[in-house]
């Protein structure tokens, strides 16, 4: 059995990355993406070990200290992290494994994992991400400002990728995505 590789995948807030593995997910069943640990509390739906691997503080610290994680971060006063085993698991398996995750978390995976493939997914332009951000209408005017900001020192990290997808037209993005990750 061959082994399988680790794909890497981020973009700024709003730029698609949910459609678009959706999309890949369903037209490669084999493909399996990871599932990060979380310190927050499940949202009302949410299955601990199919949405988020739910954790206590302390268990989640241990597992920093024991190096169980690819890359972990703190966001809004909780810990996200990639568990290390269920990764390497898959591919030992020889599946592809697909990270969705932060920009800070694809440089850590850099270090951790020098081998996995980087893919960063970017809007057509600013003005375009903005206005998919707007749609939504989840967020106040702080709130955007703070999304574009953001997304603007992301995709000034471009260059730091193997491979960019810019998300215009979603076939082609899809197409381009699935390149990227499969080819």
């Amino acid at each position: 059995m061959s082994i399988g590789r680790v794909v890497v995948l981020t973009g700024p807030s709003g730029v698609g990355k949910g459609t678009l593995l959706k999309a890949i997910l369903a037209q490669h069943p084999e493909a399996f993406l990871s599932i990060s640990a979380t310190t927050r509390s499940p949202r009302s739906g949410e299955v601990d070990g199919q949405h988020y691997y739910f954790l206590s503080r302390a268990d989640f610290q241990a597992k920093i200290a024991e190096r169980e994680f690819l890359e972990w971060a703190e966001f809004a006063g909780n810990l996200y992290g990639t568990p290390r085993s269920p990764v390497i698991e898959q591919v030992n398996q020889g599946r592809t494994v697909i990270l969705e995750i932060e920009l800070e978390g694809a440089r850590q995976v850099r270090q951790t994992l020098p081998t996995a493939r980087q893919v960063m997914l970017l809007p057509p332009s600013i003005e375009e991400l903005e206005r998919r951000i707007r749609e939504r209408a989840t967020e106040d005017e702080v709130a955007i400002a703070r999304r574009l900001d953001r997304a603007q020192a992301e995709i000034s990290a471009a260059k730091e990728f193997d491979r960019c997808v810019i998300n215009d037209q979603l076939d082609s993005a899809i197409a381009a995505l699935e390149d990227a990750i499969f080819a």
